[in-house]
């Protein structure tokens, strides 16, 4: 077999995000979530499952960042529950919950893991969804404060920063097609909620900057790889669409202090309201690009395609199935994104930051999971990054998605993306064959052929 070998120092971990792993959802202190409040809700997740309870890692941490260690593992990026900080979302800060995320940070020291913060996985505190959420434009400053009352808490100890987790969820999924929370749809809100969201993201740079803080500070966005059905001019137009929408819509704000305007023509109505200095406040210079990928997507026109006027489908390459969830497995899509940020937006500093599938695992009498299916998505998509590097793209990191089974938002407890096994009835943590598999890999600093 031929190693391939990652660069010296190339950082390899896991994540998790706080609502799907944490629980403890209304205890010392913690306010509400826009999540707490939308599963609460009838009907609006599979099952009607919520993450009250999830992996109880507010009660496991310990012993979650013990099997960490056990597995090797040099990195974990987890979230922080804003609300858990400040239960109203401004104001009061909640000292029980500062201090579990300043024990979690002080248990992955000791254990020689390297934290990576994000500060928003999408659970806004449902106070300020209260007064508006993300299109009332006081959010900028609120969350720019609880970014503030983080930096001074964790600052010294956390190397690596994101601000938002995947932009393009919150104002999509959640306030135009309403199948997140907070379960709004409206165009305007999203588009505007995407704005809010950058802006909030620029000014958080900037008092990390004048903090003077350690670190190193970036945000994650969610991509796909957009392929034209190429029948027409219509479909290729259509492609390039759905590109605008959902990756240049942040990437060119962020890299070139501007938003891709035949976007902004085709949305008309529905475009956000900048303000004087908006842009510059985004175009803040980063210090990495967190990059999630999961698919590739084959793109056409269609009159019944909404605002966009797009068809879209995910695809597999050949010999490749689908996941457990009928996500598509293509992993020289994730080759297309890395090269596509290196070519067109100056080959910024890039982690992945999430990459990973969910299998029906099926455990056996002792509970363990022998997942070779998720091996070898894991392999290729890995040698997908090892094809990028070797192309100039500048990464330095991969971050396997997740660290363990966990809630997967509107899909509830179904879907497993886990490292780990977790038994939710009682949960107990097994780590699978992948988690093994894995810990070779790091052990190496390489994929074998």
């Amino acid at each position: 077999m031929s190693l391939k070998k990652f660069p010296q120092n190339f950082l390899w971990g896991a994540a998790t995000s706080a609502y799907q792993i944490e629980g403890g959802w209304n205890e010392d202190g913690k306010g509400e979530s826009i999540w707490d409040s939308y599963t609460h809700r009838q009907h609006t997740i599979l099952n009607d499952e919520n993450g009250d309870v999830a992996c109880d890692h507010y009660h496991q941490m310990e012993s979650d960042v013990k099997l960490m260690k056990e597995l090797g593992l040099p990195s974990y990026r987890f979230s922080i529950s804003w609300s858990r900080i400040l239960p109203t979302g401004k104001g009061e800060i909640n000292h029980k919950g500062l201090d579990f995320y300043e024990r979690l940070v002080d248990e992955l020291l000791r254990a020689n893991i390297v934290p990576n913060v994000t500060l928003n996985h999408w659970d806004l505190p449902q106070k300020i969804q209260d007064l508006g959420g993300w299109v009332n434009r006081d959010s900028i400053n609120w969350f720019a404060e609880y970014a503030q009352v983080m930096f001074e808490k964790l600052g010294d100890r956390v190397p690596i920063w994101s601000t938002h987790n995947e932009p393009w969820v919150i104002a999509f999924q959640g306030y135009a097609f309403g199948i997140f929370a907070p379960g709004i749809a409206d165009y305007s809100q999203a588009y505007q909620t995407a704005h809010h969201l950058l802006v909030s993201h620029g000014k958080t740079v900037q008092i990390f900057r004048q903090g003077n803080y350690p670190g190193e500070i970036g945000i994650v966005l969610n991509f796909s790889a957009y392929q034209s059905l190429g029948r027409n001019k219509a479909d290729d137009a259509a492609s390039q669409r759905a590109y605008d929408n959902g990756s240049a819509l942040f990437l060119q704000p962020l890299f070139k202090g501007k938003y891709p305007q035949k976007l902004l023509d085709w949305i008309g109505c529905h475009a956000p309201i900048i303000k004087d200095n908006d842009m510059e406040i985004i175009a803040q210079p980063i210090d990495f690009l967190g990059v999630n990928y999961y698919a590739t997507q084959a793109i056409g026109f269609t009159q019944h395609g909404g605002l966009l006027k797009i068809g879209a489908k995910q695809i597999s390459a050949p010999g490749w199935g689908t996941t457990e969830m009928g996500w598509g497995i293509n992993p020289a899509g994730l080759t297309a994104v890395l090269l596509d940020i290196k070519d067109n937006y100056g080959n910024p500093k890039m982690y992945i930051t999430e990459n990973g599938c969910a299998l029906a695992d099926k455990p056996d009498q002792n509970g363990f999971v022998d997942d070779r299916g998720r091996i070898n998505f894991l392999r290729e998509h890995f040698l997908a990054a090892y094809k990028a590097i070797e192309a100039g793209v500048n990464l330095h990191g991969y971050y396997v998605w997740s660290l363990m089974d966990n809630f997967e938002w509107a899909s509830g407890y179904q879907p497993r993306f886990g490292l780990i096994r977790v038994d939710f009835s009682t949960g107990k943590r097994i780590p699978k064959q992948s988690a093994y598999w894995y810990q070779d890999v790091i052990n190496s600093n390489g994929v074998n052929l």
